[in-house]
């Protein structure tokens, strides 16, 4: 190897045993391989994404005329060249417009009516006059049929389901016993069916206030024709209510005396008369009757005045309580007058009659002939 030769000529074997046998400089170590090892090892870098390649430039279309359409040997007749892109034209703002509020004055533009706009015009009145007759009438009719439901429901259907009811059902109260507990009165009211009852009542009040009760329909015409009579030549004044009449009366009505009163007691009779039988009829009107002192019915009465039941009452002891019957606040059948004396010993000869006549048969069973005694 010659020393005199350049550095940069020295074959390349000569160049590598040369820095191998040459020490390395103090202070500056040897170069080491990191090896990164983990989370430690920096981040890879990505690699930047290409760029698209721009697209070729239309080539310019070929036109052939011609039988040969190989487009290789041809001769091009014309070449048209490609279109270039229009821009796209701006398009208008859009407006919007806001609707004026409803209650804005709008102008309208105004015109004459015609022949036509006219009789459409009268046309309409017509038409709501013809609607306004209509709708009258209806309201009318309505009115009417609301009347007539009313009517029907407080005169009839009431009535009729009322009286029903007691056909079965004992009454707990009357407007009787209301209006004298109202007063103060203490009420003993204790209801019982007509067989725990003394024949002897029946016959009693029988003989005392509708001697024909098991014959006539509710209304004796010949009472009220002598009471009319009676009545007419000054005499005392007579009543001539039946035994029915007096059951609908303090059933289901008022005590004081009215012809509206006397209206709806004629119907209640008419009704109680149709819907039950005579012997419910007798029993409705012996628990309900008033016998003084807050007593209503024969049970409480024969109690508070003879201290028996009413299955138990004697003939007279039944005399005597029919005798106070038209007035028991101002008579008493347990302390009884002359006047009471009197009547009672009428009453019991005249229920002796009934029952030898069999005026109570409609009433007791006992009474009538195909009954042994």
């Amino acid at each position: 190897m010659n020393p005199d030769e350049p550095e940069d000529q020295k074959p390349e074997e000569e160049r590598a045993e040369a820095a191998a046998s040459d020490p390395a400089p103090e202070g500056d170590p040897p170069a080491r391989d990191v090896v990164y090892v983990g989370s430690d090892a920096p981040p890879e870098t990505a690699p930047e994404p290409e760029a698209a390649p721009e697209p070729p430039p239309a080539a310019p279309e070929v036109v052939y005329v011609g039988s040969n359409d190989d487009p290789e040997t041809p001769a091009p007749l014309y070449i048209v060249e490609p279109e270039p892109p229009q821009p796209t034209p701006p398009q208008p703002e859009r407006v919007l417009q806001t609707p004026p509020p409803a209650d804005a004055d709008i102008p309208m533009p105004r015109r004459e009516p015609t022949r036509a706009d006219r009789q459409r015009a009268r046309d309409a009145r017509v038409n709501l006059d013809l609607d306004l007759g209509r709708l009258k009438r209806r309201k009318r009719y309505g009115l009417l049929i609301t009347t007539i439901s009313v009517l029907f429901i407080a005169f009839v259907l009431a009535p009729v389901t009322w009286v029903a009811l007691y056909r079965f059902a004992d009454a707990p109260s009357t407007l009787l016993m209301m209006q004298r507990a109202a007063e103060g009165e203490t009420i003993r009211h204790y209801p019982i069916p007509i067989n725990r009852m003394s024949p002897h009542i029946v016959r009693a009040v029988i003989a005392a206030e509708d001697a024909r009760f098991c014959e006539h329909e509710g209304f004796d015409v010949e009472a009220i024709q002598d009471a009319m009579e009676s009545n007419a030549q000054g005499g005392r004044t007579r009543g001539a209510s039946t035994i029915s009449q007096q059951t609908a009366k303090n059933l289901f009505l008022w005590p004081e005396r009215s012809w509206v009163r006397k209206g709806f007691e004629t119907y209640f009779t008419a009704l109680i008369e149709f819907m039950w039988p005579k012997r419910r009829i007798m029993e409705h009107y012996l628990n309900v009757a008033e016998w003084g002192d807050g007593n209503f019915g024969i049970e409480a009465a024969a109690r508070a005045r003879f201290g028996v039941s009413a299955a138990d009452l004697t003939p007279l002891q039944a005399a005597r309580l029919a005798a106070v019957l038209p007035s028991p606040n101002r008579w008493s059948a347990d302390s009884p007058g002359p006047y009471v004396r009197r009547r009672s010993a009428t009453i019991a000869q005249r229920a002796g009659v009934v029952r030898n006549e069999r005026l109570a048969a409609c009433a007791l069973i006992m009474d009538r002939p195909e009954t042994n005694r």
